[in-house]
């Protein structure tokens, strides 16, 4: 989240005064000489200093009032402009950019404002990108469940083609319980702002463990994996990263090919542990890098692997939390996730 800049205090009021002050000072000098040169030149009568003043004084208020009505627009047109702005980004023209030909206070009023209107664009985005992409996730296994049993309400297949139905409606259902259970856990971390349950354990441990619950999937693909790590102890949530190791490794697994290789590894420097999960397999775009770990984004592959889109979102989640940092690297060659975690 970007910090917020500190408005440069009194700032507009300093400019109007100036603005309001030369404006009285010129008219009054303008005046001042035109009436002296009158009176002298005998075209007016002033019979004394005082009428003289006088004279300057409402002659000055007259002719300071019409330039003031005349000069006071120009520096109120940005003040225009950022209301006809607001006003069109209030009704939802979330691509309105506002542009100020006005030095220093007027620039970063442009940039704050533009800075506002690209944040709320993206995030009517990825609002709109839920809800299409929810709906599809949750539509999908939900069409196979029903298209699966009315074929068996028909009560003539053989029993062959039962068992294979029957087989896909539980997998399809489990599919659904999956990923309703991530959207919750999601939607309890997103709105969870204080890490809990803190303790100092061993992160090494819990790889290795994650690594077998997870073994009977990277079996049937025959995958090689690589997990050869010193002990390192960590303070954490210790089930909140348990989730973020199984997601990490269950994603390496699904993206690599039969017969490939899951390398996870454990490093430390003076202020960070680092872990890393490399998998083969199908690159990362550059521009979804960042945008896998969005609600319900998939990239070109996902659904060929059966994901959903929420794995990513948790992790990074569970990491922010956490006051670490989780990012992707990708070639030809090799896929990386690393996240990395501060320690005393």
């Amino acid at each position: 989240m970007r910090k917020p800049k500190e408005p440069p205090r009194f700032a507009i009021t300093v400019i109007f005064t100036i603005i309001v002050f030369c404006i009285l000072m010129i008219t009054m000098m303008v005046v001042g000489i035109a009436v002296y040169f009158l009176a002298n030149a005998g075209i007016i009568v002033v019979p004394n200093l005082g009428a003289l003043l006088l004279t300057i004084a409402v002659a000055s208020i007259i002719v300071g009032t019409i330039i003031s009505v005349f000069l006071g627009k120009i520096p109120m047109r940005p003040v225009y402009k950022l209301i006809y702005a607001l006003n069109s980004l209030a009704a939802g023209n979330y691509d309105t950019r506002l542009s100020m030909n006005v030095p220093k206070v007027g620039k970063d009023l442009e940039e704050s404002f533009n800075i506002l209107a690209e944040e709320l664009q993206n995030t009517e985005m990825l609002r709109s990108d839920f809800v299409n992409n929810f709906s599809h996730e949750f539509k999908t296994p939900l069409v196979s469940i029903k298209g699966f049993a009315r074929l068996l309400q028909k009560g003539s297949l053989p029993e062959e083609k039962k068992k294979e139905y029957i087989d896909i409606i539980s997998a399809e259902s489990s599919r659904l319980a999956d990923m309703a259970t991530k959207v919750l856990d999601l939607t309890k971390l997103e709105n969870q702002n204080i890490l809990t349950d803190v303790s100092e354990y061993n992160v090494s441990e819990q790889l290795r463990e994650s690594i077998l619950l997870l073994e009977r999937k990277w079996l049937e693909k025959e995958l090689e994996i690589s997990a050869d790590f010193e002990e390192y102890q960590i303070h954490g949530n210790q089930e909140m990263l348990k989730q973020v190791w199984i997601n990490l490794i269950d994603n390496a697994i699904k993206f690599s090919p039969s017969g490939g290789a899951i390398g996870v590894s454990v490093t430390r420097n003076a202020d960070s542990i680092m872990v890393m999960v490399s998998n083969g397999g199908a690159p990362i775009k550059e521009e979804e890098k960042e945008r896998i770990f969005q609600k319900f984004y998939q990239g070109d592959t996902s659904h060929t692997s059966q994901g959903n889109g929420i794995g990513l979102a948790i992790v990074r989640r569970i990491v922010e939390l956490h006051d670490g940092e989780v990012w992707v690297d990708s070639t030809e060659e090799q896929t990386t996730f690393t996240v990395k975690l501060p320690c005393e």
